[in-house]
């Protein structure tokens, strides 16, 4: 922008910066600061109190349901059939409400008959379920599969 008094001055440049982007930007800044520092603090600090004491273990061993690559279902090791293996689980709700009951299921094994021993064991009472998996494999090589 060249400046000049217009009656026979050489017109001048000027050197001055326009800030007025520049505050913008920084506006635009504050407000994205003030809208995403509220969730990047969330944590509550809590000096919590110090205190000897162990862990609780629960005393009460797990039941492990095994369904084989062939779908039959063992409780503990013997052989059950779904209607023997639900009234198992409904006998293990009334002795001990908060029993455990630990499913292996093969991997050849169709996901029926995992659903069947859930429903079974769901419709029994059981509450507490887990499923046993063998974290080895999740990390060993993954299989070729045959050439057909």
């Amino acid at each position: 922008m060249a400046l000049g008094d217009g009656v026979g001055q050489p017109p001048r440049s000027s050197a001055e910066i326009n800030i007025v982007p520049l505050v913008d930007v920084i506006l635009v800044l504050l407000v994205i600061f003030i809208v995403t520092a509220p969730l990047i603090t969330q944590a509550v600090k809590v000096n919590l109190p110090e205190a000897a004491s162990q862990p609780v273990q629960t005393p009460i061993k797990p039941v492990v349901v095994a369904i084989d690559a062939d779908g039959r279902l063992h409780w503990d090791g013997r052989v059950l059939t779904l209607e023997a293996l639900e009234a198992e689980a409904r006998a293990l709700t009334v002795a001990q409400p908060d029993a455990e009951l630990h499913i292996e299921a093969d991997r050849a094994v169709a996901y029926d008959a995992v659903a069947q021993v859930l429903a079974a064991a769901a419709r029994a009472g059981v509450t507490r379920i887990g499923f046993v998996t063998d974290p080895g494999a999740l990390h060993a090589a993954p299989k070729a599969s045959p050439a057909p």
